[in-house]
């Protein structure tokens, strides 16, 4: 469960970083020009998502394998009650 929960951190933390510093740049580039529009906004966190999500992609997926590829080995010790 543990190490579950250590790939979902780290598999999800640049991206709501990401997500995070966009909005901040954007809410900060509106509060300058006092242009209020909700798409502009939105754009750019989704373009940020989507390009570190790309680069990103194959590193998450093979953690999310390994893990997957632990689990797999451990059942069975499960089953045969050993630790």
């Amino acid at each position: 469960m543990r190490a579950a929960m250590l790939v979902v951190c780290v598999t999800a933390l640049p991206v709501l970083a990401s997500a995070a510093l966009a909005g901040t740049a954007v809410a900060i580039l509106q509060a300058a020009t006092q242009v209020q529009e909700q798409t502009l906004t939105l754009l750019p966190k989704v373009i940020a998502v989507g390009v570190l999500a790309v680069a990103g992609g194959p590193f998450a997926l093979g953690l999310c394998a390994a893990l997957f590829h632990d689990a797999v080995a451990a059942i069975p010790a499960l089953v045969a009650g050993g630790p």
